[in-house]
């Protein structure tokens, strides 16, 4: 393969593509044409996760040689893009845009891991560790880094939900046995964190593992479930602090289905615009629609559109679309929709 069919047909950009195991090399090399006769090149390393591989043709899919862990499944474009766009159809000042667009979403490589440290936690009846895990982009600095922390139960019992479905595949990764004795001696610690964080990267590196609803939420259900204890008591702002946290972890570990975000920025929407940010609020709640669109979820559809209309409203912004969706929606002949309150909706999450 020479080169991308394409990026051929709109003569803009030329390029090779190694792929090997997860990873894919992308070698582009911009005409003078788009660059005001300046060479630019860059060399652009991508997980195969990444949207940017959609850019590729059918018959380039079918020709590649690389057998993954599992079958490809087509990717939906990122949040915030817009749908259904197609290469060969943009003139070449859209394809640029969107080119530049495409690179800006895939700026991260792969995750790493750290357990940079673990803490003992003394109560009246237990005594246990509890690690500290951060999650970070590799590729380029990672300004988004947050730390939860996970005690060795939650990773046994991730490893117990995996083995359900992948017991073959996992005979190679090991979790670390819990000693008889010793197990709160700062060397014991010390070693099991290292063995902790080189089993969740064993784990990452399997993408059948990775994509799994069982290893994503290992990292993000016990802050999801406390945003929502806290948003439920009316503590909106304590509880905004802590979905915004799971929605980086979430936008890490989801790039394969964006549709898991939906219910965190929703509750986004309701925590700001019941803290008075509306601003915020109404571009949380433009996030989150077109993944409610593409991904069909109905009973948030009418709510969001709903809360959207009123926001806008309040911000002085044209809704005459939303309230011409809104309507639609609401006399759709595919079923009821849902009468509830975008915050009715999301306070029922994790009950």
């Amino acid at each position: 393969m020479i080169c991308s069919h394409i990026l051929l047909n709109c003569a803009i950009v030329s390029g090779c593509r190694f792929k090997t195991n997860d990873l894919v090399l992308i070698v582009d090399e911009t005409s003078s044409l788009q660059e005001q006769n300046s060479e630019h090149r860059e060399v652009v390393v991508m997980d195969s996760d990444s949207p940017l591989l959609h850019l590729r043709t059918d018959g380039e899919r079918g020709s590649s040689n690389t057998h993954s862990d599992e079958p490809e499944h087509q990717q939906e474009p990122p949040l915030g893009a817009s749908p259904g766009i197609s290469a060969s159809c943009l003139t070449t000042a859209e394809l640029q845009q969107h080119w530049r667009a495409v690179k800006q979403e895939i700026r991260c490589i792969k995750l790493l891991f750290e357990i940079p440290s673990a803490r003992t936690i003394e109560q009246a009846s237990s005594k246990y560790v509890v690690y500290q895990i951060v999650v970070i982009r590799s590729g380029s600095y990672d300004r988004e880094r947050v730390a939860i922390e996970r005690r060795y139960s939650d990773f046994f019992h991730l490893h117990q939900q995996l083995l359900q479905d992948f017991s073959e595949e996992l005979e190679e990764v090991m979790l670390p046995k819990k000693k008889l004795v010793g197990n709160f001696s700062e060397e014991n610690i010390s070693e099991r964190r290292v063995a902790l964080c080189d089993y969740l990267t064993q784990l990452y590196a399997r993408r059948y593992i990775r994509r799994t609803r069982a290893f994503i939420a290992f990292f993000t259900h016990p802050e999801l479930k406390t945003a929502y204890d806290l948003l439920r008591g009316g503590r909106f702002s304590q509880a905004l602090e802590v979905l915004e946290k799971a929605l980086v972890l979430q936008r890490k570990l989801s790039t394969h289905d964006q549709a898991l975000l939906v219910p965190t920025l929703c509750a986004l929407v309701v925590c700001q615009r019941d803290l008075g940010d509306i601003h915020d609020a109404f571009q949380t709640g433009h996030m989150a629609l077109p993944a409610v669109r593409r991904y069909g979820f109905t009973r948030y559809r009418a709510p969001l559109l709903e809360a959207m209309v009123d926001l806008g409203y309040k911000l002085e912004h044209p809704v005459a679309q939303l309230q011409e969706e809104l309507i639609k929606v609401q006399n759709s002949p595919h079923g009821p929709v849902s009468l509830v309150s975008l915050k009715e909706l999301v306070v029922q999450e994790f009950t």
